[in-house]
């Protein structure tokens, strides 16, 4: 069996206040963007700051942690990198790559002790097919 890693760590500030859903299964998703910067000198020597936003996806949170996720709050986030794509009413084709959050742990003064581990998902909310979940070697890959 191949061996291969998928691990996304950031540490960024929130972009806005997180969004609160509900799958159609009934599981809690929250959703905020983090913006992480990079910073370099330029040909004339002075400083440049490059931000890039992130899509960031938890599911399960508890009520707790979902009220910490506010506009400008600094937080470590740990996941993995999720690509995927919908058609959009005009029949476009519109890809997203999100990270799908296991850790987060805030950084403010506040609650630099604090952290949150995402829980183990319910076999039925799982990615894998309950048929196949304990095919082991069987894969095809």
């Amino acid at each position: 069996m191949a061996f291969s890693l998928n691990k996304v760590m950031l540490i960024g500030n929130l972009g806005g206040d997180a969004e609160n859903r509900m799958t159609v299964n009934d599981v809690p998703v929250t959703s905020f963007s983090l913006a992480t910067t990079h910073s370099y000198k330029g040909k004339d020597g002075n400083w440049v700051n490059d931000t890039t936003w992130h899509n960031v996806v938890a599911f399960n949170l508890s009520d707790y942690m979902r009220d910490k996720l506010k506009k400008g709050k600094k937080f470590y986030v740990e996941g993995r990198l999720n690509k995927r794509s919908y058609e959009n009413k005009q029949g476009q084709t519109v890809y997203i790559t999100e990270i799908i959050a296991e850790k987060l742990i805030p950084l403010d003064a506040a609650g630099q002790s604090e952290g949150f581990k995402a829980s183990e998902p319910k076999a039925e909310y799982s990615n894998v097919p309950p048929d196949t979940a304990d095919a082991g070697e069987d894969l095809p890959f």
